[in-house]
């Protein structure tokens, strides 16, 4: 690891980024990384699945803490798994303080994906969180480093405290981080914290810390994270609008383009000279999925690029079958369309989607859904009138939403991300047996040109296929390293 790979993979969605993307791209030498994103539901969706496969089983078993690991599967595991209508057994949501249920199943199932991206080969994997989804960081965290996680990448917010995190459970040391509570007076206590010790079974060898990469869209959040981080960051994703799933919100006041899109301007553009000059490696995103693009990153001075939306559609992506060959087939076809929604995430962030018939891309099947929030990734904390923790969702019912102080406004065109993204990669709720979630695809802008990535005779196409076809941008004295990703090619074929 003493050198930074050229390419990173997108950390998409929520299990997008799958343990097999990141394990396939990591063996070519770049930086295959998992998502984060609501890991402990997806792995007790998977176990009432039955684990086809038997890869959850085969991660658990080498878990450093037998009892934990047998409790969560003794806790969802189904034999055969469920029944095809039968709904999914729900998980806790997450809160300021955790049950140890929770905190011990968030554990586990980030150690699960990050040793899953890891097995069979000896290059480093990284997983990226959302800073938005605050309730979840310490035993995720904590999970990912048992794994032996090499890269944590966040962004969708202002990460100044997870170096600290980092550093504490390196040193096997208690964490803490402080929760944004709207609302919250002085005195108030809003700090999360975990020590590993009480999750130790027995001594573990030193975590090793990982690197850190926050991911930014501004330099005025570039000079924040150096200044003001609690610890080391080791350099910087520069993500552009164009990129998929959260794009930050334009600087100033908001104007739509006629399609109802937010405007970014120049204002939101990032000097990459002053970034040099701050001495820290940094990749760009967002429409460099493409060789002539690699080498214009590399040329402008960054260390590679982050590429997400071309290894959304190839084969070892989590995306479920149906809608990853429907969404090829139409950007083939030249009939695909990307939708930046300024309203649909809860979060306040807009939130690109691709216009796909029957998910909730389509208005009348986000009508047609009741508003349910049973998933609480993206719940936000608030101060309720006695000074406790409350938490709220802008999409779940209005009338629910009104009685915790929020406002009829926060409520207009939002959309339930947490179900609609677990829909997307195959484990969509079931409820009375009947009404299925329908998914809501994020993605890039670049997807309508992702036809460079599919062979002539078919629309399939390899994480390998992607690294390689990237990679042919490097320049030749990096020739080395695209030699290397050739051989890993042409082995897998």
């Amino acid at each position: 690891m003493s050198q930074h790979p050229i390419l990173i993979q997108g950390g998409m969605g929520a299990g997008v980024s799958s343990w097999r993307l990141a394990n396939a791209v990591s063996r070519t030498g770049q930086l295959g990384v998992v998502s984060g994103t609501a890991l402990e539901v997806i792995l007790a969706r998977r176990l009432q699945d039955g684990d086809p496969g038997g890869h959850m089983r085969r991660a658990l078993d080498d878990f450093p803490f037998p009892r934990m690991a047998e409790q969560v599967w003794k806790t969802y595991y189904i034999p055969g798994g469920k029944a095809e209508l039968a709904s999914y057994r729900a998980t806790p949501m997450h809160a300021r303080v955790n049950s140890r249920e929770l905190n011990e199943l968030t554990i586990v199932a980030n150690f699960v994906e990050v040793w899953l991206a890891r097995e069979g080969h000896n290059n480093p994997v990284g997983i990226n969180f959302l800073e938005k989804i605050q309730h979840p960081h310490l035993p995720a965290i904590l999970g990912a480093m048992m794994a032996g996680v090499g890269y944590v990448l966040m962004g969708a917010g202002i990460p100044i405290k997870i170096p600290g995190v980092l550093d504490a459970y390196a040193n096997m040391q208690p964490a803490t981080y402080p929760l944004y509570v709207s609302g919250a007076q002085d005195g108030d206590d809003c700090m999360m914290r975990l020590d590993p010790r009480e999750y130790m079974d027995s001594t573990l060898p030193p975590l090793r810390r990982p690197y850190f990469l926050a991911i930014i869209a501004s330099n005025t959040l570039a000079t924040t994270m150096v200044r003001k981080a609690n610890g080391r960051v080791d350099g910087f994703i520069i993500e552009g609008p164009s990129a998929g799933g959260h794009n930050a919100p334009p600087r100033g006041k908001l104007v739509l383009n006629e399609k109802g899109e937010a405007v970014y301007g120049e204002r939101d553009r990032v000097d990459l000279a002053k970034i040099r000059e701050g001495g820290l490696p940094f990749w760009l995103a967002g429409g460099y999925g493409s060789p002539e693009m690699v080498a214009q990153a590399l040329a402008s001075g960054a260390a590679g690029v982050q590429v997400g939306t071309a290894f959304a559609y190839c084969e070892e992506s989590g995306l479920r079958e149906d809608y990853k060959q429907r969404l090829r087939d139409k950007a083939r076809e030249g009939t695909i369309e990307v939708f930046t929604d300024p309203v649909s995430s809860p979060t306040g962030f807009p939130f690109k989607a691709a216009l796909l018939e029957g998910t909730a891309s389509d208005r009348e099947v986000y009508l047609a859904r009741p508003r349910i929030c049973d998933i609480g990734q993206l719940r936000e904390s608030y101060r309720k009138p006695d000074g406790s923790i409350g938490y709220r969702c802008s999409s779940e019912p209005v009338s629910i939403y009104l009685s915790k102080s929020g406002t009829v406004e926060e409520t207009v065109g939002r959309k339930c991300l947490c179900n609609s993204l677990l829909a997307n990669i195959g484990h969509q709720q079931v409820r009375a047996g009947k009404h299925i979630e329908p998914g809501l695809v994020t993605s890039g802008d670049d997807l309508v040109a992702i036809g460079r990535f599919m062979p002539k005779d078919g629309t399939a196409y390899t994480a390998a296929s992607v690294v390689e076809q990237l990679m042919s941008g490097v320049p030749a004295e990096c020739e080395s390293e695209k030699a290397e990703v050739a051989d890993v090619v042409s082995s897998t074929i």
